[in-house]
């Protein structure tokens, strides 16, 4: 995969946070965040990383299961190390980026790739399908922004990386 001159590990980041800002999930917004470089690779649009990451956000649909962002970084470690025929080798290859880009993950990001465990709810509990209203009180009380950020690097680093 080509990437443009100008790749800015940061810029990415801030791409991913702002896409979370205007109000799409956690996922979405760390898929977005690649998407002009999909484009121009011939390998997804825009409007398909919509839709493949609308399902993920809050944790598998608000169920507080795997962080929305972590998913992203599962979802692009497919664009970035494809395991798309039954190879072996090829699935060793993105299971390995994935448990790699876990580890960099739980590291920045207080210890978990678990949404309800970022989030500090200690007692799993039955939430309404019904997404948050995003308002600055909501920004404000979750550490969201900043964890998809740090998820949109973590592609960015092993994008480059894969890259060389």
């Amino acid at each position: 995969m080509s990437l443009p001159e100008n790749f800015d590990i940061a810029e990415r980041g801030n791409r991913a946070r702002n896409f979370f800002m205007e109000g799409y999930n956690c996922c979405q917004a760390v898929l977005l965040a690649f998407s002009d470089i999909l484009e121009a690779n011939n390998l997804a649009s825009q409007d398909l990383l919509k839709t493949i990451g609308s399902g993920f956000g809050g944790g598998f649909a608000r169920m507080r299961q795997v962080c929305g962002s972590f998913s992203g970084c599962t979802v692009m470690a497919g664009f970035i190390l494809p395991a798309d025929t039954p190879d072996l080798a090829r699935r060793k290859a993105n299971y390995a980026l994935v448990q790699e880009m876990a580890e960099v993950f739980k590291a920045r990001n207080g210890g978990s790739i678990v949404c309800g465990e970022l989030l500090g709810i200690k007692q799993p509990c039955k939430e309404s399908p019904l997404p948050s209203e995003r308002t600055a009180d909501y920004y404000a009380k979750r550490p969201c922004p900043e964890i998809i950020r740090n998820a949109a690097m973590i592609v960015a680093e092993k994008m480059k990386e894969a890259a060389r």
